[in-house]
């Protein structure tokens, strides 16, 4: 029902958009300092589960061995990974730079298997860089220093060592202590918001949480299957370091279609590879791009949608549109946000336009209003 907008209404909204603003500039100011809190924050909300778990399945009642273990059991993991992946990965680098070398020097066998314009633009472009004395150099970071000299006077002079290990090791008291204390700080925050506002503000969150949570999971396992399906197809065409290669392109496909960015590493690959083995380069590149293409039409017709679609309830066709309209407006950040904020979206347009309270996020916004209000009760 309309109701009249009189002066009083007219202040308060006034006064919230003067606070909308407000808050915003206060964020952008402490910026610097919020991003050690909001890391923390974001790595405490992923590791909990496991902090739980060993917590009540595995019956130890010192939360803070809890964390101690859960931190080992990652950097284990990571560590395990690194030691398979890093040395080959090694290998293969100081390989290739060899293969590098000697196609500058004109001392590869092989340096006429790729086409004249390629050859021209790679030996000019290696005269203006300088890079047959670059690879000759062993410390790759003097290598760093003489090819990006303004982008290393800007690091070092933004961000000294000492600065960057005092906020490592204020993001890590961050971390822990959100850990410690995660139930409070999850369930205690309704207590902050005025009585009225309670149970709709506990439906918002919990619809985010929610949507987010989802969306994370989904978005892990389409990454996943790119790491595999890209890992398979570059080892069925004979590419050179096909399982890293992989890897980093299933990786950053975290974000939906920046496995794009894959395609300069690749064309650099297939270069020295053609260098050292004479191979065909557009033959090697055709299967490049055939792995691409057969990757992509997986993800857009079966993974996304199965994954996505089952998890987020959307369909195909809205996912694709929520993609496109929200990549384009906001970029890379769009991307990551498009699907939950959609979701978010039809969930509330579904509430309280239509009416239909038979939602998924309606229920998920229930429960976590009722936790919230418990803990309000409990306190009081």
């Amino acid at each position: 029902m309309y109701k009249e907008i009189n002066f009083d209404r007219f202040v308060r909204g006034l006064l919230a958009v003067v606070g909308i603003v407000a808050v915003y500039f206060i964020l952008s100011y402490l910026s610097a300092v919020l991003i050690p809190f909001f890391v923390a924050w974001m790595f405490a909300y992923m590791l909990y589960p496991i902090v739980i778990f060993l917590e009540k399945k595995c019956h130890l009642k010192s939360r803070i061995l809890c964390i101690f273990l859960t931190l080992l059991l990652i950097g284990g993991v990571i560590t395990t990974i690194g030691l398979i992946i890093v040395p080959p990965f090694v290998d293969e680098v100081s390989n290739f730079k060899d293969i590098a070398m000697r196609y500058i020097t004109n001392e590869s066998r092989h340096a006429d298997s790729l086409p004249n314009t390629i050859q021209n633009f790679v030996r000019q472009h290696a005269e203006e860089l300088q890079l047959e004395n670059l690879l000759k150099q062993q410390d790759i970071q003097s290598a760093i220093k003489n090819v990006l000299p303004k982008a290393w006077d800007v690091l070092w002079s933004t961000a000294s060592v000492v600065v960057s290990i005092l906020s490592s090791l204020i993001g890590i008291l961050y971390f822990f202590f959100l850990l410690l204390d995660y139930e409070k700080y999850a369930d205690g925050w309704i207590n902050l918001i005025p009585k009225g506002k309670r149970t709709i503000a506990a439906q918002i969150v919990g619809d985010i949480e929610h949507g987010m949570n989802g969306y994370f999971r989904g978005q892990a396992l389409v990454a996943l299957s790119n790491c595999v399906m890209f890992s398979v197809g570059f080892l069925i065409i004979g590419f050179p370091m096909p399982i890293a290669l992989g890897c980093f392109i299933g990786l950053i496909s975290f974000v939906p279609y920046l496995q794009v960015v894959g395609i300069v590493p690749a064309l650099i690959l297939a270069l020295l590879r053609c260098a050292d083995t004479g191979q065909n380069f557009w033959l090697l590149i055709g299967g490049v791009a055939l792995v691409y293409i057969v990757v992509q039409v997986l993800q857009d017709t079966i993974v996304t949608p199965h994954v996505m679609g089952k998890i987020m309830g959307l369909s195909p066709a809205i996912i694709l549109l929520s993609l496109t309209v929200w990549g384009y407006m906001l970029g890379i950040i769009g991307l990551i946000i498009a699907l939950p904020i959609t979701t978010l979206g039809i969930s509330y347009y579904h509430r309280y336009i239509i009416g239909n309270v038979e939602n998924s996020s309606e229920e998920t916004g229930e429960s976590i209003t009722e936790n919230s209000l418990s803990t309000e009760s409990k306190s009081e």
